[in-house]
């Protein structure tokens, strides 16, 4: 075996500390109860034991756990999903009544089998949550609906707190990274939901350690702020399993520390990077750091 074919041995900054106390332990009871998925079970996230059982904050996948798509770096299963549930959006809604989160973050497998992308299920989850929670903030992470104009108006027309569109990878790594997904469409997608809904932050993720370059990393930083995104998280890619593209690099902490300053500087209103960073980490942070951020935005304007 080529050393190229060897699988790199992870660093310690990627162990992670096991938290299965009543918080997790109930939060997983309680999601089986209500037949509801969650992205954090379903695609392996690390931080699982860290927002179950200490910040006790979780990201509801909706519109069923099978996925139309088959990208290479993603655990959720992928097929031909079934029949939609329309009460879906009022269990979510329960839940997050159960549970008194301040912040939600709603994702959903894609279902490119749907005319609408799945855009009205998603826009009456936020509703549902919405009139049963109106102290909690509503962060909205859907596929790319197809690119169709009007399914995500249909999504922003509910008004979320955040839109949330992950761009995954680079430019040269897209057509072997993501399915179906192009990366022209997805900053076409983040702009829209801007121009739709100027005073919704958007937001967006990249995964790193997939062969990319720093210079691609940074492009891929311009593409979003050109496309007037205002946060962005940054984290290691780990695959999920032997049939998934092998990891190509560990990134460092200084590393992440050094991309995030960047990213910064480049104008993003906030920004979160490291090993274990995935896109809803600390999610209930990021909604108050881009209100404040528009805040001083606006207060300088009128100073202006």
């Amino acid at each position: 075996m080529s050393r190229k074919e060897e699988h790199l041995k992870k660093p310690d900054w990627l162990k992670i500390k096991l938290n299965t106390n009543e918080s997790y332990t109930g939060l997983k009871k309680m999601m089986r109860e209500k037949s509801l998925h969650t992205v954090c079970e379903e695609a392996r996230c690390p931080n699982i034991h860290e927002c179950w059982g200490a910040r006790r904050t979780a990201t509801f996948m909706i519109l069923g756990d099978v996925c139309t798509r088959a990208c290479r770096f993603c655990a959720v299963k992928t097929g031909l999903p079934t029949e939609l549930d329309l009460k879906e959006p009022e269990r979510v809604a329960d839940s997050v009544q159960l549970m008194n989160l301040k912040h939600v973050v709603v994702t959903a497998v894609a279902r490119d089998d749907l005319k609408d992308g799945g855009a009205a299920v998603f826009a009456e989850t936020v509703r549902a949550i919405r009139r049963k929670n109106p102290f909690t903030t509503i962060e909205v992470l859907p596929s790319d609906m197809g690119g169709v104009e009007e399914n995500l108006r249909i999504l922003m027309e509910a008004k979320p707190d955040i839109l949330n569109h992950n761009i995954e990878t680079t430019r040269r790594l897209t057509p072997n990274v993501r399915a179906r997904a192009r990366y022209d469409r997805s900053l076409e997608f983040l702009r829209r939901a801007k121009e739709m809904q100027p005073t919704i932050p958007t937001k967006s993720s990249l995964m790193i350690g997939l062969g990319e370059t720093k210079e691609e990393i940074l492009e891929v930083m311009d593409d979003l702020r050109t496309n007037q995104v205002d946060i962005m998280t940054i984290g290691q890619y780990l695959q999920p399993t032997k049939k998934h593209l092998k990891v190509q690099k560990y990134y460092s902490p200084d590393e992440f520390q050094e991309l995030k300053e960047i990213a910064l500087e480049k104008g993003f209103s906030h920004c979160e990077a490291g090993p274990l960073v995935r896109s809803s980490y600390h999610a209930d942070e990021q909604v108050h750091a881009a209100a404040n951020h528009k805040k001083l935005v606006d207060e300088s304007a009128k100073e202006a």
